[in-house]
């Protein structure tokens, strides 16, 4: 499990590019919303503890994680520096939650492609529920956090690059 031995909320605020400059947009899956909101107030926490305005945080509920890209699709096209989706799919008796996981995958990877704007990926893909609570708060940290500074670092990736498309001794570190 990729997740066992690493906690999800550790992050070196002094190795990362500030929030402050950037807009971000999150998408909020309410089906297991006790899961989903967790998520969400730990990017939310995140972005704020790296230097984002509140106001500069824009948030969006949508009905199940099949939507996240619909809404992940109007954050885009808004004026916003990076997404976050944020969902979770917990495995059940058919293959609904097959085909919900590969839709979602497939249609953020088709936001990053076709928007200029990251998508941050940040749908659990759970077998239980305790899975997914460990991930959301619990054992394993918040991936929400993770999620969140992937934004800020990925905000400064497309910032760096959008002034000068060639690498520089100022592209900033994604280490």
């Amino acid at each position: 499990m990729a997740t066992e031995n690493k906690n999800l909320s550790a992050y070196d605020k002094d190795n990362l590019p500030s929030a402050e400059p950037y807009v971000f947009g999150i998408v909020v899956s309410e089906w297991n919303n006790h899961i989903t909101y967790a998520l969400r107030d730990g990017a939310i926490e995140t972005l704020l503890d790296l230097g984002a305005d509140e106001s500069n945080i824009i948030t969006a509920n949508v009905p199940g994680s099949f939507e996240l890209v619909f809404g992940g699709k109007l954050m885009c096209e808004q004026y916003v520096d990076a997404v976050i989706v944020i969902g979770s799919v917990i495995r059940g008796e058919t293959a609904h939650f097959d085909y919900v996981c590969q839709g979602v995958t497939h249609g953020i990877k088709d936001l990053n492609i076709e928007y200029d704007t990251p998508v941050i990926f940040c749908v659990l893909t759970d077998d239980n529920e305790q899975q997914a609570l460990d991930r959301a708060g619990g054992k394993h940290g918040n991936k929400g956090v993770e999620a969140a500074v992937a934004a800020v670092q990925m905000a400064s990736l497309n910032a760096a690059l959008g002034e000068d498309d060639s690498l520089s001794d100022d592209f900033p570190s994604l280490n």
